[in-house]
């Protein structure tokens, strides 16, 4: 008897729990819409800095830059053909964070598919598609610098997509 009573006081709780759970989410994807922002608009505000000239760069051959920092190692790419986020006359070049959102592992740049690869864990990033995760543990896409092209053809990074790993915040 007392097991039976044990049961139906666990069934009431859990429809309760379920129906304010429920009403909780409703009200929170009602109200979070407008709060928060999007991976396609955010933006991490660092200081502008020079990173190469287009004339530097020879197509799917990565160089090896420093953004917004020395303590910050990223790639520079040309990739041949227009991709997201890409920049320059023919809206090609990308650069990247080498560092692994997951734990911070440094990454390499595999020009066969690619893709930048964490020897740590595995995770693969797609280079041409705004660093977007396409394999492993990590659970966000690659910082994305935001790049700009000036009329002598000095590449610029303006900010990140995402916060580089180590960071704790958007300030230097």
């Amino acid at each position: 008897m007392r097991c039976k009573k044990m049961v139906d006081v666990g069934r009431r709780q859990f429809l309760r729990g379920s129906a304010l759970a429920a009403a909780g989410a409703a009200a929170g994807t009602v109200t979070a819409g407008s709060a928060q922002a999007t991976p396609a608009n955010a933006q991490v505000d660092y200081p502008s800095g020079k990173l190469a000239n287009i004339a530097d760069l020879a197509i799917n051959e990565p160089v090896d830059i420093e953004y917004p920092d020395a303590d910050s190692p990223g790639v520079l790419i040309k990739l041949g053909e227009a991709v997201e986020g890409g920049v320059g006359p023919d809206g090609d070049i990308v650069a990247y964070s080498v560092l692994c959102p997951h734990r911070g592992y440094y990454m390499s740049y595999n020009s066969e598919d690619r893709t930048m690869n964490c020897p740590g864990h595995y995770s693969r990033f797609d280079v041409e598609a705004g660093g977007q995760q396409v394999w492993g543990h990590a659970t966000s896409n690659l910082p994305q610098f935001t790049l700009r092209v000036a009329d002598n053809g000095d590449i610029f990074a303006e900010g990140s997509s995402d916060l580089i790993f180590g960071r704790p915040s958007n300030v230097l």
